[in-house]
This record gives C-alpha cells, structure tokens and sequence, in this order.
C-alpha cells in the first residue's frame, strides 16, 4: 500500500479516471450495438442520424484518451463501410 502523499493522490487520482472512462467506453459500445441493430433492420434514415452521434461520441472518447486513435479510426470505418453498403446495395 502506498505510504506517500503523492502516492495516495495517485491512488484516489487513478481511480477517478478509471470509472469515468470506464462510463464514456460502455456508452461507445452501447450506441456501437444501437447502430448495428438499425443497420441489420435496413432502417437508412435512422441508421445516418446513429452514425453522425455515434461519431461524435467516438472522436470526443479518442480526445479524452478513453480509447486509442487507432481503435476509433477502425470502428468509424467499419461501421461507416457497412453504411456505404446499406445505402448502396449493388456494391460491398
């Protein structure tokens, strides 16, 4: 256990941030698993407006270091390539 004052400030410091991005992550996946649904329900006007707040979502967890850049650049394009499809059905 931690015996300096600095230390204990880390410790209660640490923790704080623990459980705030442990919040904005669950609501990513949250809004991620709400944006799949309306994608597999064909629902394009309902699945755009999803998009756009899921994105919002997801850059301000990149800006507050929730998530790495990388794994943020991969889910916006994953998800806005299913998108593409939905809107275009001919092509993939």
């Amino acid at each position: 256990m931690a015996t300096s004052r600095t230390a204990k400030k880390r410790i209660r410091q640490t923790e704080k941030w623990r459980l705030i991005h442990k919040a904005r992550r669950t609501e990513v996946k949250t809004l991620t698993k709400k944006e799949l649904s309306l994608l597999e329900a064909k629902d394009l006007e309902k699945a755009k407006a999803g998009f756009v707040e899921l994105q919002i979502k997801l850059d301000k967890a990149q800006k507050l270091h929730s998530f790495h850049k990388n794994t943020i650049a991969r889910k916006k394009s994953r998800l806005a390539k299913k998108l593409h499809a939905l809107a275009k059905p001919g092509k993939k």
